[in-house]
């Protein structure tokens, strides 16, 4: 069983830096794949980047290549999103979730956090 916390959401203008990170209780949580994803209003939640348990795999969604960074440090069982160039179109609610193999499909994921909000002024 794996407990997730989002936290480092709020508003920035756009152009600005947000860091998410995600804490999770559980002893396994070393193992673990992570995953953020996302989902603004009146839409359907998106793959941001996923990152394998020891750093070696990470994939990102095309809309935050080369501006998003996904990392972990598993002796403080935190995944952390570094969110750089942020644009309106970035503004949603994320999610941190975690599953025993690398996928980047929300829908095969088992532990969700609650949520964090982004909201990127222009």
């Amino acid at each position: 069983q794996v407990q997730l916390v989002e936290s480092g959401g709020g508003l920035v203008q756009a152009g600005g830096s947000l860091r998410l990170s995600c804490a999770a209780s559980g002893r396994t949580f070393s193992s673990y794949v992570v995953g953020w994803f996302r989902q603004a209003p009146g839409k359907e939640r998106e793959f941001v980047a996923a990152i394998n348990w020891s750093s070696t795999n990470t994939q990102y969604g095309d809309s935050v290549k080369g501006r998003f960074t996904i990392s972990r440090t598993n002796a403080k069982k935190t995944v952390y999103l570094q969110m750089n160039s942020l644009k309106p179109e970035d503004t949603a609610v994320y999610y941190c979730a975690a599953r025993a193999g690398f996928s980047i499909r929300n829908d095969e994921y088992d532990y969700w956090g609650q949520g964090t909000q982004v909201t990127v002024s222009s």
